[in-house]
Formats: C-alpha cells, sequence, structure tokens
C-alpha cells in the first residue's frame, strides 16, 4: 500500500540569506506573523520578514560624528553554532486517568514551559506538572518547548503508561534551536586622543524560519551593541530576520558574543590607525562608577577597568611574545566585554527549618552544572548561620517548588540568591520573636547564629534552634520562611523604539576581559592559543572554586566557536548535524597555560554583593584570539569563524 502513495510536492519561493531576506522584494517566510501571539509584543514590520525591530538613542549620532576627527566603518559577521551539550534533548510524560500530566525533562525554565505547554495544549495549568531534572549542559538550549509537548500528545494515547523521548544528535541540530549568525555594521567616530565620541551600530539577527526567542535576544543584545564604554552619541538598529533556515534562539550570551565580536575588532582597528596601544585605548574609554552606558543607564559597582588591567599584566602585554616553535609567528591580543541579565524577573523560595535543626531550600532554580545547589546552599547557610551539610534543596517541581522566571541570563546567583536570603532572613525574624515571647524580651534584643538564638543583654541565655522550636511547639513544626525577589527597573535615558519585549535596562551588569597569546604558522594557516588570561567581575565569588570552573568553561567554549564550529547549510538544510562533522573543542585544544582572575567590585543590590559569571566568560575570546592573528601578520578577519584555510587565504592574498 505504501508503494502506491505518490506525493508531489509544489515547491515555493525560499530565502537563505540574511541580507536577501530583508529586501522589499524577498520571499516572506510568514506572510501573516504579526497575528502570531508569540511575537505579539515585538515590533514586526508587515509585509517584510523582520519580526522585530529594536532602535536605541542617545545624545545626537550626527553631531557626534561632525565633532570627530576620524570615522571609522566595518561590517562584522558571525556564523550559525550549535550549543553543543554531551546530553541531548529528552522528556519523559505520564498522563492518568483525570487527565493530569506529569512531565520529567532537562529544562531550565520549569514554571515558563508551564505556562507554554499548557498554551500550547490548551489544558489547565492546573492538571500540569512538570519536574526538572539534573541538566547534562544547556548553554541556552534546554529551554521553551523541544521534546516535551511531543512526549505529552503521545502520553495521551498509552492508557496511563509513561512515554519517554530522546532527540538523536541528528534531530538536536535540525529540530530544536542553534545560535543566531549576524551581520553587524559599525560605524564610530573618534577623536585623535582615541576619545569616543559617535557609534552607530547596525545588526542583522538571522533567527530562521520561526521567531522563538530570535525577537527577545535582539532586544536585550541591543542594550549592549556598543560596547562597555563611554560614547555621548549612540545609534543603535537591530533586525531580527525570518529565513527558511533551522530557527535560532537562546544561546549562552544572548546575543552579547556576536556584538562583542563586532565592537571589540573594530577597538583594535582604531587603536593600529591612531597609533594607540589596544589596552590604552580601552581604558581610556571604558566604563566606571558612575558612567552612563551607551544605552543610557548609570552603572554601579563596576570592576571593567580592573579586568583589563590585570588581564594585560598576567599575559606581559608589554613584554615581546615568546619566540614561536620552528619559526611560527606569535601576538598578543585582548578584548572586554560587558553583559546585561533579563529585567524584570522574579525568583521566590522557601526554607524549612526542622524540629532537628536541618533545613530544606524549596526553589525552582535548575542545576544545569553551573553549582547552583551549591551557591544557594552557602547562602542560607550563611544567614542562618548552620552548616551546608544540614541543608537539602528540592528539585524544581512546578507542583511544590514556588515560582522562579529560568535559569538563564546569568541571574540564578542574584535573583534567587536575594530570594534565598529573603526567606532565610524570614526564619530569623520569626526565631527571634518566638524567642523574645519565651523569654519577655524585645525581639531586636534576639540575635541567631552558630544554630542558636541568644539574648544580647545576657549573652548566657541561648537556646538550640531545635530546643527553641520544641518548646513552642512541642506537639511538633517548624519554622518556614518565605520570599520573593523582584528587582525595581532601573532608569535610562535613552530613547527606545516602541517596543515592550523587554521590560527595561539591567538590574546588574556583568564585565571582563580576556587576554591571550597565540602562536600561528603561515605555511599552513594553523593556529593555537599558547596562553590566556580572562578576568571577570563576579562581585563577589559566593564560591571561588565555581568561579574559576565558569570563567576557564567558557573561555574554552568561546574558543571553540572561534576555532573549530560551525554550522554548515546547503539551501537551508544543515550538512554536519553530527559531532563527527561539527567539531567541539576537547581538553586538549585547551590552551596549554590558563589563568582565571576574579575581580570583585561589589553589586549594591546583589546577594553579598554578587553579580552573575556564567554568560559573559564566553564574550571576548574570539575578538582577543582574532586582534592577536592580526597583530602577528598584518591580517585582519572580519569573519567570527577563523578558519586555518581563510587565515592561509589572507596570508596568501596580503
Amino acid at each position: 500500500a505504501i508503494e502506491l502513495i505518490e506525493v508531489e510536492y509544489e515547491e515555493i519561493p525560499a530565502v537563505f540569506d540574511l541580507l536577501e531576506a530583508v529586501k522589499e522584494k524577498a520571499p516572506l517566510v510568514h506572510v501573516d506573523s504579526a497575528s502570531y501571539a508569540h511575537i505579539a509584543a515585538a515590533k514586526i514590520i508587515p509585509g517584510t520578514n523582520i519580526c522585530n525591530l529594536v532602535e536605541l538613542s542617545k545624545g545626537d549620532i550626527n553631531k557626534g560624528f561632525a565633532a570627530s576627527d576620524y570615522i571609522f566603518e566595518d561590517t562584522f559577521t558571525t556564523h550559525y553554532v550549535q550549543h553543543g551539550q554531551i546530553e541531548p534533548h529528552a522528556a519523559v510524560a505520564k498522563v492518568d486517568a483525570s487527565g493530569n500530566i506529569t512531565l520529567w525533562t532537562p529544562n531550565d525554565g520549569p514554571h515558563r514551559l508551564h505556562k507554554d505547554l499548557a498554551d500550547a495544549l490548551g489544558v489547565p495549568a492546573t492538571h500540569i506538572r512538570i519536574i526538572s531534572t539534573y541538566t547534562g549542559g544547556g548553554f541556552g538550549g534546554k529551554g521553551g518547548l523541544k521534546m516535551e509537548p511531543v512526549a505529552v500528545v503521545t502520553a495521551m494515547k498509552t492508557g496511563g503508561r509513561p512515554v519517554k523521548f530522546v532527540m538523536t544528535r541528528e534531530e538536536v541540530f535540525t529540530a530544536s534551536l542553534i545560535r543566531h549568525s549576524t551581520v553587524i555594521r559599525l560605524k564610530t567616530g573618534v577623536k585623535a586622543d582615541g576619545t569616543l565620541v559617535a557609534r552607530d551600530v547596525e545588526v542583522y539577527w538571522d533567527t530562521g524560519a520561526y521567531a522563538e526567542k530570535g525577537p527577545t535576544v535582539c532586544a536585550q543584545s541591543s542594550d549592549a551593541a556598543a560596547g562597555p564604554y563611554v560614547i555621548p552619541h549612540v545609534h543603535i538598529k537591530g533586525l531580527c530576520v525570518y529565513t527558511n533556515k533551522v530557527p535560532a534562539g537562546a544561546y549562552r550570551g544572548y546575543g552579547s558574543p556576536q556584538v562583542t565580536w563586532a565592537y571589540e575588532s573594530q577597538m583594535d582597528i582604531i587603536a593600529e590607525k591612531l597609533g594607540i596601544d589596544p589596552v590604552a585605548i580601552r581604558l581610556k574609554n571604558a566604563l566606571d562608577e558612575g558612567d552612563q552606558t551607551p544605552a543610557g543607564q548609570i552603572v554601579r559597582g563596576i570592576g571593567l577597568k580592573e579586568c583589563i588591567t590585570r588581564a594585560a599584566e598576567e599575559i606581559k602585554w608589554h613584554e615581546p611574545p615568546s619566540p614561536g616553535s620552528n619559526g611560527r609567528k606569535r601576538a598578543k591580543g585582548i578584548a572586554c566585554t560587558y553583559k546585561n541579565t533579563k529585567t524584570p524577573s522574579a525568583s521566590a523560595a522557601i526554607i524549612t527549618l526542622n524540629m532537628d535543626g536541618t533545613a530544606n531550600i524549596s526553589s525552582s532554580a535548575c542545576e544545569i552544572g553551573q553549582g547552583a545547589f551549591t551557591i544557594l546552599t552557602q547562602i542560607a547557610a550563611e544567614v542562618l548561620g548552620i552548616p551546608m551539610e544540614k541543608i537539602s534543596i528540592t528539585m524544581p517541581d512546578t507542583g511544590t517548588t514556588p515560582y522562579d522566571s529560568s535559569t538563564t541570563s546569568s541571574r540564578t546567583t542574584y535573583h534567587m540568591g536575594n530570594a534565598v536570603i529573603g526567606a532565610a532572613n524570614d526564619v530569623i525574624e520569626q526565631l527571634k520573636a518566638m524567642a523574645a515571647a519565651l523569654w519577655g524580651e524585645a525581639p531586636h534584643r534576639i540575635a541567631c547564629g552558630e544554630e542558636q538564638v541568644y539574648s544580647l543583654d545576657d549573652p548566657a541565655r541561648t537556646l538550640k534552634y531545635q530546643e527553641l522550636i520544641k518548646k513552642v511547639y512541642g506537639a511538633g513544626g517548624s519554622v518556614i520562611g518565605r520570599s520573593l525577589f523582584y528587582p525595581e527597573i532601573p532608569k535610562s535615558t535613552v530613547k527606545q523604539s516602541a517596543n515592550e519585549l523587554w521590560g527595561g535596562p539591567s538590574i546588574f551588569w556583568m564585565y571582563g576581559a580576556h587576554a591571550v597569546e597565540v602562536e600561528i604558522d603561515e605555511e599552513t594557516g594553523q593556529l593555537e592559543v599558547i596562553k590566556a588570561v580572562a578576568a571577570h567581575d563576579v562581585g563577589k565569588a559566593i564560591n571561588p572554586v565555581n568561579c574559576c570552573q565558569q570563567i576557564e568553561g567558557g573561555f574554552v567554549h568561546g574558543m571553540g566557536i572561534a576555532l573549530f564550529e560551525e554550522i554548515m547549510f546547503n539551501e537551508g538544510a544543515i550538512m554536519n548535524a553530527n559531532f563527527h562533522d561539527y567539531k567541539i573543542p576537547t581538553a586538549m585544544d585547551a590552551p596549554r597555560e590558563f589563568l582565571p582572575i576574579i575581580v570583585e567590585a561589589a553589586d549594591p543590590g546583589g546577594p553579598f554583593g554578587a553579580k552573575g559569571i556564567g554568560e559573559p566568560v564566553l564574550n571576548p575570546t574570539a575578538a582577543a584570539i582574532a586582534n592577536a592573528v592580526c597583530r602577528a601578520t598584518g591580517i585582519r578577519i572580519k569573519h567570527s569563524h577563523l578558519k586555518m584555510e581563510d587565515i592561509l587565504s589572507a596570508l596568501q592574498n596580503c
């Protein structure tokens, strides 16, 4: 019967090139995108493939260019990459006789998924329970709807039996998401002494066939697209564009690695033309305490200049590079970055202090390998005054754990950390009130620490937490603290387009600088990173070991994108959807010498001053390597994949 079936396909016009897709008569990927609820808040341009347009303006860009001594115009491009997480997308679903859905999945936002799944299936949210499991790597790829709806719909037909779906590696490449490729045009006006005066940025984002997170990637990254510098006159324009390719979406950095590649490559172009040292020109223009970002936000608690200085010192910037092996050339390069976080977003936590003096944290922060559970346990232990080993943490479960926006955007330490502090302080205040009532003292004269309450007026009067609970709740009980952290949106002075996808300026910013020494074989184009230094301002290192691991892992991740990784397309189809043809770096590819540096410029609103660290560690790597290549050979590569053949071709043609 199958052999008797005949299928005829009517081929319709398609568009695969990003810049072709924005032309006036380009084939439309979606003719009615303005009606789509998912991107209703985006600024869609009807009759085009543009699914979001973002514009930011500060100062007067034309006056800025008129006041400049030099104007630089460059176009940079970035390539498509896959997240490369070792664990593929997977889901287990079960639907009982009453229609109640239970879903186990390595998803980084169970409450967000809870809403998306209810909306997609038309099922009341009360009938859905999502349990987020330990996740084998995410990098932005484990959010949203992937295998989950397929598993649930199938489970609806199995009479209560659970259903498990696991993507093949090819399916991960072709049926989930990839990172946006971009075309970035920079026009920058500077004074003869290197002072930045004006910068006009235009970024085209190839979001593939469906918008998914594309419009918000375009929106959030626009705030950071001009770089971490003091620039009086700025205009930024971001365009998120449909093409007939695999959809692009969230990826570690949420668009900031692409724009960092462009502005940090151009900073070295400017420095070379003006005869200024690359480190010096960055320090001259870098944001400092109380400065205004190009997007008009006043920044506080900023260690950018220290990051640049320490990275340069440790790479021995002002000393000649070591001699290359077998006549190969060596040189050093540097690049810096900053990264915002999604704002506003909420995190809630519940802490239960049990009768035996142990405690439990209930939160929906997900453990995807970054150490979130460790950090939150440390924070709770510090505030409660009990050892970490007496604290457990509940796996995220929409049926039992309180709301969290998602474990994304480098926000967990800051947002959920503050929520945990609030819940722990709630417990402390209740303990103080209980002891005050028991002892006939004022609550403000009671203190807590080292697993006990004690009187400030009579230090000999103490009770262990468990003793106090038993005295008050003799038949059994516990102390439960709750907190919801929802930060106030900071103010900004920029003129923005009518775009409601992003709530406002970032509640905090993250800063970093990478310096490298590379070696190049001019006969083959082979490039190796010999030494790397990565300095990052984390605000306060709650767990220094975790911070250093994030810094090193992020650098190698960025190096892999720059040197090895690229998705190859042919007429919209991926040609290398496997780890044999798509190369990711291994331990053997890491720099021979690597030094992570923790800089601590406390954020006034962070838990103990902490910020985030997970994403910005990726950003400056590619530009630092490309800048070193240029200093070694004189060739400037403006495409973010530094392939051997491209380096060799440029060397032969220079």
